[in-house]
């Protein structure tokens, strides 16, 4: 019996072809992060995590900025950067090409904003601003005056 071509593949029959895609995206990846390295000399510690290598590919070497000033000043800085890439053994190393990318910023910032308040504090209403809206309410329409005592009350919680 012939074998229909919309059944689903089982697991082994796919395995070994992601196994040789995976190895290989493993590789560049890493091939990427060491490229990091040289950059991260060439401009220093500001500019640096502002940008990062995107790709390298016959003696290119592609650089993402994080906006279109930081692409133009890298651009200024291109000679440096081929210099540093050559001493540290990237004789090959010919071109760079530099990109604006502004989601870049996205992907290089790793920084997780915190609260210096738990989460529990942070909705919180502190008694004195519960006493202002009281004493607004007093002042103010039936309607209004209902939704300012309503919203007071979350002091006392």
């Amino acid at each position: 019996m012939a074998k229909n071509r919309f059944d689903p593949k089982s697991l082994s029959e796919l395995a070994p072809k992601w196994s040789n895609k995976l190895s290989n995206y493993v590789e560049k990846a890493q091939d990427i992060a060491a490229l990091q390295a040289p950059l991260n000399k060439a401009l220093g510690p500001i500019l640096s995590k502002k940008c990062r290598v995107s790709n390298y590919s016959q003696g290119t070497l592609h650089i993402e900025a994080a906006s279109a000033t930081l692409a133009t000043r890298l651009g200024y800085l291109k000679m440096e950067i081929l210099s540093e890439f050559r001493q540290s053994g990237f004789h090959d190393c010919s071109q760079v090409k530099i990109t604006a990318t502004p989601e870049a910023q996205q992907r290089l910032s790793k920084r997780v904003v915190e609260s210096k308040k738990p989460a529990s504090q942070q909705h919180r209403l502190s008694e004195s601003t519960a006493q202002q809206l009281t004493m607004l309410a007093d002042a103010a329409p039936a309607g209004l005056k209902e939704k300012l005592l309503k919203l007071a009350k979350h002091a006392n919680k």
